[in-house]
């Protein structure tokens, strides 16, 4: 009878696969999409926050294509894994060197929601955008 109604409930979430999918992408994409416009518009302060943790000044327009045109790309679901997996490095990179070891109680929440977040893109690298996602079109098309 558990497992019944287990099945019945792993059903439920299969229908959902879809639109849960999407619903993450779309959740995630404004906050990336924001902090790489707020990177162009205090371009200087941005790059006076790097050059302090010793990152080289190159880095900041990779950083940016990143966060805007990549979370445009995730959003879309176009080359989701792709987007997922240079997600997942850069908020690990940018975690380890920002919020590692920080004392100050917000950095260390910081840290760890941006943990939970890697989980996020390595679940998307896993399974990909869905059948809700131009990846998804481009496949058909390419098998049509």
């Amino acid at each position: 009878m558990l497992n019944r109604l287990l099945d019945r409930i792993d059903r439920g979430f299969d229908y959902l696969r879809n639109p849960l999918l999407l619903a993450g992408r779309l959740i995630v994409v404004p906050d990336f999409l924001m902090e790489g416009i707020s990177k162009i518009s205090n371009y200087s302060d941005t790059a006076s926050s790097m050059a302090s943790h010793d990152l080289p000044a190159f880095l900041l327009p990779a950083v940016i294509l990143l966060e805007t045109v990549g979370s445009i790309l995730f959003g879309l679901g176009l080359l989701t894994r792709l987007t997922s997996l240079a997600f997942a490095v850069f908020a690990l990179m940018a975690n380890f060197i920002y919020n590692a070891g920080a004392t100050d109680p917000t950095a260390q929440m910081l840290f760890h929601a941006n943990i939970a977040l890697v989980g996020v893109f390595f679940a998307y690298m896993a399974f990909g955008a869905g059948d809700w996602s131009l990846d998804a079109l481009r496949k058909r098309r390419q098998s049509a």
